[in-house]
């Protein structure tokens, strides 16, 4: 006789089982209730993997022996901070610092000439090639070059950026035009 029934409501009836198979592996409660939930969440998420007629619970301690092998091996590669020194040492600039480099970056910008910021846009901000930038400009590679160098240099002075200083901004367009591109030298 085949079982007809949705596996999804047959899940429940397994999950004293599970729960014990779990406490065997883990050997802590809460643990163990972590890894059923896990176990259960997985499962449903892949449902259309499982083949009716065959066992479910099979296919349900099979997935929970992988988990909880996975979640160890992934305990192996993190550091404990219990007392919270790592974390304390780890530092976030705020956002709005981002943001105000950013407006001024802009600012300054707009004051290049037209033939810079097109330079520092196409080699900096998407990418290109100086040669490409040069082709779709319609002048030599080295008036391409030429422009964004001065480009650069002039927003570094706008900015009162000493040499090789960085522009401390979070966008990371605006920050790879002011940075020389080394492949493109």
């Amino acid at each position: 006789m085949k079982n007809n029934r949705d596996p999804r409501e047959e899940m429940v009836e397994h999950l004293p089982a599970l729960r014990a198979f779990a406490m065997s592996l883990t050997r802590n409660p809460s643990a163990a209730d972590d890894l059923v939930q896990d176990t259960i969440e997985k499962a449903w998420k892949s449902i259309k993997s499982f083949t009716p007629g065959t066992n479910l619970r099979a296919w349900l301690f099979t997935i929970q022996r992988n988990a909880f092998y996975s979640s160890r091996r992934k305990v192996k590669r993190e550091v404990a901070d219990v007392d919270g020194i790592m974390a304390a040492g780890l530092a976030v600039k705020p956002d709005h610092d981002g943001r105000l480099a950013l407006n001024d970056f802009r600012t300054a910008f707009e004051q290049l000439p037209v033939e810079q910021r097109e330079a520092l846009i196409l080699v900096g901000g998407s990418g290109f090639a100086y040669e490409e930038a040069a082709e779709m400009c319609g002048v030599a590679v080295g008036t391409i070059k030429s422009r964004a160098n001065r480009g650069r240099k002039r927003l570094a002075e706008l900015l009162h950026l000493s040499e090789g200083e960085d522009p401390t901004i979070s966008d990371a367009n605006t920050a790879s035009v002011l940075a020389a591109s080394p492949q493109q030298g």
